[in-house]
């Protein structure tokens, strides 16, 4: 079985593949400090609520974005599942080119989503992902990763609006009813809401403009479900395609794991 493990600016997700078959997977804050020894506790236990023991974990693959966090996820897979993980972007083959100045600079989390999606659904892709960030990714019909525009994410937003006010609250994230607000809560939820509806329409407009080709639109990321039901510009939700690239990726590298 294939232990993946996905860290992100904000959370951490683990999961366990049995074959192409996705077992479970687990979500946590991420704690760059967090010790090997931590995360096992967590996510042995997890694992056993699944029946699932860390002696069935024959392979490992890591991509983060936290470089700070990165030795002790080494040292848990090593420790405890007794493997030595591969890491995306040291030297192994995605299976994709990255046309870009610096590839080095493209985020980990970026690329597997690109090996991901073009293994899924072919032709030129804009992929947007709702995470710390808000990311536009271009991949075109070759698979090559070609660029894309990052915007600040959807509760960085609202985290930024309320320290930066002091008399707006902090709120929840949802669809509100109405564009015009009634009060202060419903406008600031009309802003963020519908202010990213109009962000992600007027961008996937520009990407497709500028390509100028046909393109698909896919969206992952915890609140891609809320904005998806928004706006037709989404044509495909995808929760699991970071997580289903890693596994592409230590395929395409060491091969299938049992």
């Amino acid at each position: 079985m294939l232990l993946a493990i996905d860290a992100g600016n904000t959370n951490t997700v683990f999961a366990v593949f049995d074959g192409e078959r996705l077992c479970c997977q687990w979500r946590a804050a991420t704690a760059a400090n967090r010790t090997a020894d931590e995360h096992a506790v967590w996510l042995t236990q997890l694992m056993a609520l699944q029946s699932l023991s860390s002696r069935q974990i024959d392979g490992a693959i890591i991509a983060t974005v936290v470089p700070q966090g990165l030795f002790n996820l080494r040292l848990l897979c090593r420790r405890y599942f007794q493997c030595e993980p591969l890491v995306v972007g040291e030297g192994l083959d995605l299976g994709i080119r990255v046309l870009m100045e610096r590839p080095g600079d493209v985020g980990a989390d970026r690329l597997v989503n690109a090996v991901a999606a073009h293994a899924t659904y072919g032709n030129a892709l804009v992929i947007i992902d709702f995470g710390t960030a808000t990311t536009f990714d271009v991949v075109d019909e070759v698979g090559s990763y070609v660029g894309g525009v990052i915007a600040p994410g959807i509760n960085l937003s609202l985290e930024a609006l309320h320290r930066a006010a002091a008399q707006l609250p902090r709120i929840a994230v949802r669809r509100p009813d109405r564009v015009i607000g009634g009060g202060t809560v419903s406008a600031m939820q009309s802003g963020i809401y519908w202010g990213y509806i109009g962000l992600i329409e007027g961008l996937v407009s520009r990407i497709r403009g500028e390509f100028g080709r046909p393109m698909r639109t896919i969206a992952t990321g915890g609140l891609a479900p809320l904005f998806a039901s928004g706006t037709a510009v989404i044509e495909h939700l995808d929760a699991d395609l970071t997580i289903r690239g890693l596994r592409d990726v230590y395929r395409r590298n060491v091969g299938p794991t049992a």
